[in-house]
């Protein structure tokens, strides 16, 4: 009985998930509950949105996800590329939390060659970490996920 209550408390919403379903092809992304109220009746896309728009307004909390996607990864460059653009100087906060993100093998590399980036400075001091990972970002073919058209 009470198997099919929780059951039907999942099906409803009523119950809050810190990963996505078994099965996803993100199924190892997990998330602190303390941090995101992801009901459990959402789809995985509408979940992976509700986490990106949530990076977006508030980049700290990335640090909170444990391999984040690339779409979540995508939104916390967007992030830090708008800081860089305002002037408001380097946002190595930002960068230290894809370093961090980056110790597990199971992220999923979103730029090409930032995991080299990251591994290569890695005998370094945390500030030191972020610069390199922005100067990489910085020298990116494509920086931030920007894709130029060409004709």
């Amino acid at each position: 009985m009470s198997e099919l209550l929780a059951r039907a408390s999942r099906a409803l919403g009523l119950e809050t998930v810190d990963s996505f379903p078994p099965g996803h092809a993100y199924a190892r992304t997990r998330w602190n509950k303390a941090y995101f109220d992801i009901a459990s009746d959402l789809k995985p896309d509408a979940i992976e949105t509700t986490l990106c728009e949530a990076i977006a307004n508030t980049p700290l909390v990335f640090g909170e996800i444990v391999n984040p996607t690339p779409r979540m990864q995508r939104a916390l460059l967007a992030v830090i590329e708008q800081r860089l653009r305002r002037g408001h100087g380097a946002p190595l906060d930002l960068a230290q939390l894809l370093v961090v993100a980056y110790r597990s093998a199971h992220t999923v590399e979103t730029v090409p060659g930032l995991r080299r980036a990251i591994l290569d400075a890695s005998m370094y001091e945390p500030q030191v970490q972020a610069s390199a990972v922005l100067a990489f970002l910085a020298d990116a073919p494509a920086a931030f996920g920007v894709i130029e058209a060409h004709d």
